[in-house]
């Protein structure tokens, strides 16, 4: 098998090609220890992310929405590995990238890129736009000065920027603008993923549309893969091929876009699509709603996290660990991690 960065394809037993997931994560975890005391010992453990599986195709797009705290962004960061993970593994392009460090972790970079949720703590003041989307051309020892420069003017076209905002400063833009920034810094180098930390929330909702279509057209053009993050159900329908969605450090329940939002199968998934604001009160979904606060991640139930607040939990729900897998009766792209999935 050929590894690299490069997207691959393999041939099976009957000699076609097809072409391997660009991401695929196992059983990752990613846990924080808390510290405490006269002798700063461990007293408690975060359990951020907590055993999460999923698998990302060439190009398209994965939509990760829960509620905020559920570790959505803990685990795109450690993808990046900006946080090393506790355990799992992370395979991108066929190659194992779960401990890479030095040399090769920053080659990796070039192909793994990240948007942030807030434009303006993500670049920083003192640097001309120049310099920011010039940095990753620096890092990586590509191009002379024209050839950078260069470069950086057709980034700037790329997201809709004038060509003087090179020499300009971020805090002379607006925030629908800043964003513009970060993508084209983040897409500079041709990456074959972006993780896009909730990219819109911080917008004006008259700008998040224009932010969406335009990571939308980039990806048509490129042939990026996207993980997007976000809490909006609305934001994540528009613009996901799959969705999973997270609570409590582990993924309750994962299926293309149109069986999610016509059929979902888990109760919080329920009262999260429920939660969804519709023009016409007549219309809104007979779901149960959710009882209780999200329990803390330092001490989760034992067994199914969502438990304290599913309205049809039964004793096996306090026993036993409900599987992410798929269901008689539905696709088998659908999986749910549920005793008692709703059909």
């Amino acid at each position: 098998m050929t590894t690299g960065y490069a997207a691959i394809a393999i041939k099976n037993s009957q000699g076609l090609k097809f072409n391997m997931d660009l991401l695929s994560v196992k059983d990752l975890k990613m846990h924080f220890p808390v510290h405490g005391g006269i002798l700063y010992r461990q007293v408690a453990t975060v359990f951020a992310v907590d055993g999460v599986n999923f698998s990302l195709g060439n190009g398209q797009t994965l939509g990760l929405v829960g509620e905020s705290g559920c570790g959505k962004s803990t685990l795109g960061r450690a993808l990046l590995k900006l946080h090393q993970p506790t355990s799992g593994s992370i395979i991108f392009s066929g190659k194992d990238i779960t401990h890479l460090k030095g040399k090769a972790l920053q080659h990796l970079r070039s192909d793994m890129q990240m948007i942030f949720q807030d434009p303006f703590e993500s670049l920083n003041p003192r640097h001309t736009v120049g310099d920011i989307i010039q940095e990753p051309f620096h890092i990586h020892g590509i191009g002379n000065t024209l050839e950078k420069h260069k470069k950086v003017l057709t980034l700037l076209d790329k997201v809709g920027l004038p060509s003087d905002a090179i020499n300009r400063y971020p805090h002379e833009f607006s925030g629908g603008q800043r964003q513009r920034i970060g993508i084209a810094r983040a897409i500079a180098l041709n990456p074959k993923l972006i993780i896009c930390d909730e990219p819109v929330s911080a917008l004006d909702v008259s700008i998040q549309s224009q932010i969406l279509n335009l990571l939308m057209d980039l990806q048509k053009e490129m042939g990026m893969a996207y993980l997007f993050i976000a809490h909006d159900l609305s934001v994540i329908k528009h613009v996901s091929d799959q969705i999973a969605v997270m609570y409590l450090g582990r993924i309750v329940e994962i299926a293309d876009r149109e069986s999610l939002y016509q059929q979902p199968l888990h109760p919080y998934t329920q009262a999260l699509i429920a939660s969804i604001p519709l023009p016409d009160p007549k219309q809104r979904l007979n779901f149960k709603a959710l009882q209780g606060e999200v329990p803390s991640p330092m001490n989760p139930p034992a067994h199914c996290h969502f438990i304290d607040r599913c309205p049809i939990r039964q004793n096996i729900c306090n026993q036993q660990t409900p599987p992410l897998a798929s269901i008689e009766g539905v696709k088998t792209s659908h999986k749910v991690a549920c005793h008692f999935p709703i059909i």
